[in-house]
């Protein structure tokens, strides 16, 4: 299996200046490849790779370059145009390829060679062709029988570098089960995160005071003369803020999501529409903070790494469909409970939805229900919840306790 992981670099002054020079210089030559587009016709991606030799012959900054990382380059202006004529196609208003500024190409990429991951004096050290040895921090350990294959330098708006390995195990993903016997269904939320069939819900994630700091920076950088170098160092703070917003918020993702993967043997979602959502008229701010499709990204992941099934049902009429009858009843957005005039079944609003998603997904895999309708199979007496905080500081949300009470069970 294929995984990523990131590590943070600590270049010196004089290896951090180098970086910032050979990205801004594959800045350059992806700009030379657009102008190149635009000027001559039949250009090919191979043509093009054919075409740096003669490229370096006239431009000798060109020689300080790793030259498969020059050849990634091209690959990558190239695949981002494929991509763009693939969303024309696919009927997507789109426009054409920008010109990259220099605070907008970011990374690149070692693919394959010109890398190599090795401890030198007890540190460990990312050597890099055309480049040197760059210390990293190791926070965790890759695994045995990792072969790393390709490496991407990237620097954050922050001014921190960072190194991106993709690796391959031979550790191959466990195969899943025919016939899934701990399943869930998870409804998404902004007054609940999530709220899954078995009756657990999870609050969601405060960033008051993160947006708080975030918007104290805003300010104080309005009122720097623009270009100065104090508004420069301000753009700096302005990113560190956003920066510790984003890291909070993947921070609990990645613990949820791994959480369902690992516990479950077939999780059920809203296969939602999260761009959709977000040109909804309103609320629009606490959706975006919710990232919701990031979430659901993680968990397909996940699971296909755990080995567990990930299905993502049609979300049309899972609030107003009832669990127990089936019988539609419509409900506007405040009001936090069902209640089915046609059966009497009274449930929380989001816990209808999350049985609903379940029992969809078990449709989707094949599963066949018992006997007892999946209500009063899976339907909980008794809620229990979590605030978001809890999951960031312990981890997976009540793992110990849920696990103990499985076992005494």
């Amino acid at each position: 299996m294929r995984y990523n992981y990131r590590y943070r670099l600590n270049p010196s002054d004089a290896l951090r200046g180098t970086l910032d020079r050979h990205r801004d210089l594959y800045r350059q030559v992806y700009n030379h490849f657009l102008h190149r587009l635009n000027r001559i016709d039949g250009t090919t991606k191979y043509g093009e790779i054919n075409e740096l030799p003669s490229i370096k012959k006239w431009w000798s900054d060109l020689s300080d370059l790793y030259s498969r990382t020059l050849q990634n380059v091209v690959e990558r202006f190239y695949d981002n145009l494929s991509r763009l004529k693939d969303a024309k196609e696919n009927g997507r208003k789109v426009g054409s390829l920008k010109w990259k500024a220099p605070n907008e190409y970011r990374s690149f990429t070692y693919r394959q060679s010109g890398f190599k991951l090795k401890n030198t004096s007890g540190q460990t050290v990312l050597r890099l062709s055309k480049i040197g040895e760059i210390p990293v921090r190791l926070h965790r350990k890759l695994p045995d029988n990792a072969g790393i294959k390709q490496v991407t330098l990237k620097k954050e708006p922050t001014g921190e570098w960072f190194a991106v390995l993709g690796i391959d195990t031979d550790n191959n993903a466990p195969p899943k089960p025919e016939n899934p016997d701990r399943c869930v269904g998870i409804d998404v939320g902004i007054l609940s995160y999530t709220y899954d069939s078995d009756g657990f819900s999870v609050g969601p994630l405060n960033l008051s005071d993160e947006r708080e700091r975030l918007e104290r920076a805003q300010r104080d950088l309005s009122r720097k003369d623009h270009g100065s170098a104090n508004y420069r160092k301000q753009q700096r703070v302005v990113a560190r803020r956003y920066a510790d917003m984003k890291r909070k918020r993947r921070d609990f993702l990645h613990r949820l999501s791994a959480y369902y993967a690992r516990e479950y043997d077939l999780v059920a979602v809203e296969d939602l529409d999260a761009k959709g959502l977000m040109e909804l008229p309103s609320n629009s701010r606490n959706r975006a903070s919710a990232s919701w499709g990031t979430f659901l990204r993680m968990l397909e992941y996940k699971c296909d790494r755990e080995g567990t099934h990930f299905v993502a049902v049609d979300p049309r009429g899972t609030t107003k469909e009832c669990s127990n009858c089936g019988v539609s009843t419509d409900k506007p957005l405040w009001v936090r409970e069902h209640s089915c005039p046609s059966c009497g079944f009274e449930a929380d609003r989001d816990a209808n939805a999350a049985l609903n998603i379940l029992s969809r997904g078990l449709d989707h895999v094949g599963v066949v229900h018992s006997e007892s309708t999946p209500v009063e199979t899976a339907l909980p007496t008794e809620t229990n919840s979590v605030p978001a905080k809890r999951v960031v500081e312990t981890g997976s949300p009540a793992l110990k306790e849920r696990t103990a009470q499985a076992v005494s069970e």
